[in-house]
């Protein structure tokens, strides 16, 4: 029998909790609904979900705070997180995807649309389809081990960083607009604003330390990974 895809939702209003949940029942995940912060945080340490609905507003600890946390843990660095809000400006959706969430969904919204949203982010938990390594100098990326290093240590890169650097390192030397690293590996570039692109850059060159030099922004046209530009230890 196929295992259901499993979804924790953290929700702090009951109706809204249970409208996702029947959906999602209805749609072939297991949800699992929990209403505060450290009923979220249990739930993670009993089984990791496949995917994480994480609304902003919680009792005690934020979604912000949860997010920040679980994405500087080894154990659920890796599991997908939405963000869930009322919040809309572009500085709120920005200071979600810094936290580490790799999709922001703002209320209300329609379920269809968050149904495929939770699909895409699952479809891109994997890096590119055939496992290889690439390398450029002392970078290494081994994607059968979902693994990043530089200089013989590894580097903590979360998962869509993860498939932006495996990307880019495959297409050494072009400049790649944002619309076209979005449809490469994001996939489901209907639903993402080009702004995330800029976002998950950030954070990959943070994440790389003196290799993050290697991605460089063309102004205007985007970003290209170059190999001849100079790095330090």
């Amino acid at each position: 029998m196929r295992k259901l895809p499993r979804v924790l939702v953290v929700e702090d209003e009951p109706a809204i909790a249970e409208l996702i949940a029947v959906n999602l029942r209805h749609n072939g995940f297991a949800p699992i609904v929990v209403f505060d912060a450290d009923a979220a945080q249990r739930e993670v340490d009993a089984v990791l979900p496949d995917v994480i609905l994480l609304d902003w507003m919680l009792p005690g600890r934020s979604g912000v705070q949860l997010a920040r946390a679980w994405r500087i843990d080894d154990r659920t660095k890796g599991v997908p997180i939405i963000m869930l809000t009322a919040r809309s400006e572009e500085s709120d959706k920005v200071q979600g995807l810094d936290a580490g969430a790799d999709d922001y969904v703002t209320k209300p919204f329609s379920t269809q649309e968050l149904l495929a949203r939770i699909r895409a982010v699952l479809r891109r938990r994997a890096p590119e389809s055939v496992p290889d390594t690439v390398q450029a100098g002392a970078l290494v990326l081994d994607a059968a081990a979902h693994r990043v290093t530089w200089q013989g240590r590894e580097l903590k890169v979360g998962p869509t960083e993860f498939r932006l650097l495996h990307y880019l390192m495959k297409h050494p030397e072009r400049v790649h607009s944002r619309a076209t690293l979005l449809d490469r590996v994001w996939g489901d570039h209907v639903f993402i604003e080009e702004r995330t692109v800029d976002v998950h850059i950030k954070r990959l060159r943070e994440a790389l330390g003196p290799a993050g030099a290697m991605i460089e922004t063309v102004r205007g046209a985007g970003y290209r990974f170059s190999t001849g530009a100079a790095v330090a230890a």
